[in-house]
């Protein structure tokens, strides 16, 4: 009769990448000259109201940005207007989606100009497809606005356009109730098209004047910051797009038998961890042919404060600490999960309350691997990537990789007497 032996974990060592890292030194002073270049005095009036979109993604610098954009609209005698673009985020709530911009210091103080705030749209057309196109009833009631917003691979779809202004015409101008319609259209069309579709009627009836496109590099850094005329919203996406996706950072291998993810959040990602980073944009729960990396296992450890409970991605994990089921709230959360179509992403992982007990649970289920030979990377988030734990199984590969640096010799895991890792401490500025 055999006797069961303590699992053996996997050693860990230290490393940082290195990524290109392009960087927009004055903020204030880009977003005014890139405004500039737009003549925006030729179609916003002196005394006219210019309602500007503030999104919930965690967007570095973001409060620096809209605020520069707040003192253009003033320095061409315009009335300034934020309110929050977001389709269920928030709760679904003017006051939900109101406390989500305050997370971020984004206030009417902090911005000098009115916040208006609410969850009514105005339907300003129907689409080609037979749907009411929404829009924002503080917004349609200005007489312009300004679209900002963060270009970025989507985490579902795939394609010339994905996040970016375009999308924020739709999900974060129509709020819930185009959220709704929107992405119930994409399961019959494809985001592509419908994407299109709404955007151009939005340019057409919404009096657009002016976007400012959001670019970071592989450190969550502000890398490019574009301002777009109307007329080329879509031509611009489709360039800013793929500057974004050369900049995005990755894992440094392709094949992980268990990547521990330190916290996940709607401020880091969409699904809380980004697809594009781990290799699960097509499918939850595993790579398809192609689709790099190649992510066997993934532990979940923490909720950011700033996702306000929305564990939106938590179901792309197979394991947790239970922790993490306690601090979701389910509400927000599938609020969130029904509006998109994406149920599947909120559902529960398998969960235990120590990181030893998900450790001595995931290990044995990666295959024929002997635990201590795992795979395994340890990351804060999918945001923040330039440092990393990997196990003693990269070790060889890792010597002479390009931008690539060890920092420690291989170590045990740094478990605690109750089982526990400590949180992922990342060096910022590296």
């Amino acid at each position: 009769m055999s006797v069961a032996t303590a699992i053996r974990y996997p050693r860990v060592f230290r490393a940082r990448q290195t990524f290109d890292r392009p960087l927009v030194k004055d903020i204030p002073g880009t977003v005014r000259d890139e405004l500039a270049k737009l003549n925006l005095q030729e179609t916003i009036k002196p005394g006219q109201t210019v309602a500007i979109t503030a999104g919930s993604r965690g967007i570095n610098n973001i409060r620096v940005i809209l605020r520069a954009i707040v003192d253009y609209v003033k320095s061409i005698g315009a009335v300034p207007i934020i309110f929050p673009a977001m389709g269920s985020h928030g709760g679904g709530t003017a006051e939900g989606q109101i406390g989500v911009l305050e997370t971020y210091n984004i206030t009417p103080e902090t911005m000098g100009c009115e916040f208006r705030a609410s969850m009514e749209t105005v339907i300003v057309s129907q689409a080609p497809e037979g749907f009411p196109v929404h829009f924002d009833k503080h917004a349609y009631n200005c007489d312009h606005t300004i679209v900002c917003g963060r270009v970025k691979p989507h985490t579902e779809m795939t394609g010339d356009i994905q996040s970016g202004l375009m999308k924020m015409l739709l999900i974060g101008c129509g709020k819930h109730n185009g959220a709704l319609i929107y992405h119930r259209a994409i399961h019959d069309y494809n985001f592509s098209q419908i994407v299109r579709s709404v955007a151009g009627e939005v340019l057409k009836k919404c009096r657009i004047a002016a976007g400012v496109a959001i670019i970071e590099n592989g450190y969550d850094e502000t890398a490019y910051i574009r301002g777009v005329a109307p007329s080329e919203f879509e031509a611009r996406e489709i360039e800013h797009l793929k500057l974004a996706i050369a900049n995005l950072p990755k894992l440094p291998f392709e094949k992980v038998d268990v990547l521990i993810v330190d916290e996940i959040g709607k401020n880091i990602s969409g699904t809380g961890m980004d697809t594009n980073i781990i290799g699960r944009k097509h499918n939850d729960h595993a790579a398809v042919a192609g689709e790099k990396p190649d992510v066997r296992r993934i532990i979940v450890r923490s909720l950011t404060e700033e996702t306000h409970g929305n564990a939106s991605g938590l179901g792309i994990a197979e394991f947790c600490l239970s922790s993490v089921i306690r601090e979701m709230n389910k509400k927000i959360t599938w609020i969130n999960a029904l509006t998109s179509g994406h149920m599947s992403c909120v559902m529960d992982p398998l969960h235990w309350e120590t990181d030893r007990e998900l450790l001595d649970i995931c290990l044995p289920t990666i295959g024929l691997t002997e635990p201590e030979d795992a795979k395994l990377l340890w990351i804060k988030n999918t945001l923040q990537l330039s440092e990393l734990e990997c196990s003693e199984a990269y070790w060889d590969e890792a010597q002479n990789k390009p931008g690539f640096e060890i920092l420690t010799e291989p170590r045990d895991l740094p478990l605690d007497e109750h089982g526990m890792l400590p949180k992922f401490q990342w060096n910022e500025g590296h």
